[in-house]
């Protein structure tokens, strides 16, 4: 029977290979969610790129004021919500959560057409996760709000010279999830609690077909196992299925004051670690999937954001209550980039800088 199944999966890599090929071109990354019992939610992320994106952590408190970095009709708004975020090329919030527990991720997808210019207000793409961030505190407020359609997201060149084409990944801590992708130049939300896990290429509804696919083989027959986007969202959405939903009594009694949540991050982070692409790692056949640089885990629950880096011994964590975000509080900044090492609650170890600068849309 277990090798009936088998073949059958064989089979079915051999069909859909063509078909994976052409809609996968480029990109990695990987973000999956996991929600327990006693209000437990954990959301993970695994940063995949072909560089060095020279990532730092930030510390943003509310009542900030900020404009969409996109010319003259540029969206203005003030900060409802303290946030902090992991930056990408310190240029733009590429993952973060907001003292309310909600969390943006975002991710590259080469599929993605923000539309022609038309006459509605403009945001940059390197503000569109901290502008969630900064004004809402549930997924149903982003989606009733965003889902209006009243601003034009705006692309731009990422530093590295590659187009700023990217979804995000919204998810709250009651346990709520949508997916934001620009389709054709039009915006397209996929709400549901059952989008817990997303990657790059192709766009999320086929990312959900190939999902339910598979689910027909089984996880525990076969798994598809390359480091390709799609393989790795059905590799995630099985595995982020398998934790267990409940307290392990062994784990938590082996050690004083662990709690399920310590159980559920740990779970997590061994899920983004699971699906991660190792360093090193270069595909000919598809050059832009590329090593895991950094693995982040939200605990929504308890509002403490975990920083696993690839290219360091250590992990550590922020608990945003260990930080100062209430209004006029300054800025402040965790460098990564260069090597830090850091160990355990590294939220004293933030410094008051100067803002970045959020990368303005192109013209």
């Amino acid at each position: 029977m277990i090798w009936r199944g088998m073949k059958r999966a064989a089979g079915a890599v051999a069909m859909t290979a063509a078909l994976v090929a052409a809609l996968e071109p480029a990109a990695a990354c990987t973000r999956a969610m996991f929600v327990g019992t006693d209000q437990v939610v954990v959301t993970g992320r695994n940063m995949d790129w072909p560089e060095d994106m020279r990532s730092n952590l930030w510390a943003f408190p509310k009542g900030i004021a900020r404009d969409g970095a996109a010319g003259p009709r540029s969206v203005k708004w003030t900060a409802k919500y303290g946030s902090l975020v992991a930056t990408a090329y310190d240029v733009g919030s590429a993952d973060g959560m907001n003292e309310a527990g909600l969390v943006a991720n975002m991710l590259y997808l080469t599929e993605a057409e923000y539309g022609a210019p038309d006459a509605r207000p403009t945001l940059a793409v390197s503000l569109w996760a901290q502008y969630a961030l900064d004004n809402f505190a549930t997924v149903a407020e982003a989606v009733e709000a965003l889902g209006k359609d009243t601003f034009r997201v705006v692309g731009g060149k990422i530093p590295n010279g590659s187009a700023a084409q990217l979804h995000l990944a919204l998810s709250d801590a009651s346990g709520d999830s949508a997916i934001l992708e620009h389709i054709g130049g039009k915006l397209v939300i996929h709400h549901s609690r059952d989008y817990v896990v997303m990657t790059n290429s192709p766009p999320f509804d086929q990312q959900l077909a190939l999902d339910a696919y598979w689910k027909e083989i089984g996880g525990l027959t076969f798994l598809p196992g390359t480091n390709r986007a799609s393989d790795r969202f059905v590799r995630a959405s099985f595995l982020i299925g398998a934790l267990a939903k409940t307290a392990d009594p062994a784990f938590i009694s082996a050690v004083p004051g662990r709690s399920f949540e310590n159980q559920s991050a740990l779970g997590v982070l061994s899920v983004m670690r699971a699906v991660s692409t190792p360093l090193g790692i270069k595909t000919v056949a598809t050059p832009n999937v590329s090593a895991t640089l950094w693995r982040s885990v939200a605990d929504q629950k308890n509002r403490v954001y975990f920083f696993d880096s690839a290219t360091s011994p250590n992990s550590f964590w922020v608990p945003l209550a260990d930080l100062d975000l209430t209004a006029g509080a300054p800025v402040k900044t965790l460098t990564i980039a260069g090597g830090r090492v850091y160990s355990g609650n590294a939220a004293a170890q933030f410094e008051a800088a100067q803002p970045f600068a959020f990368l303005p849309a192109e013209p």
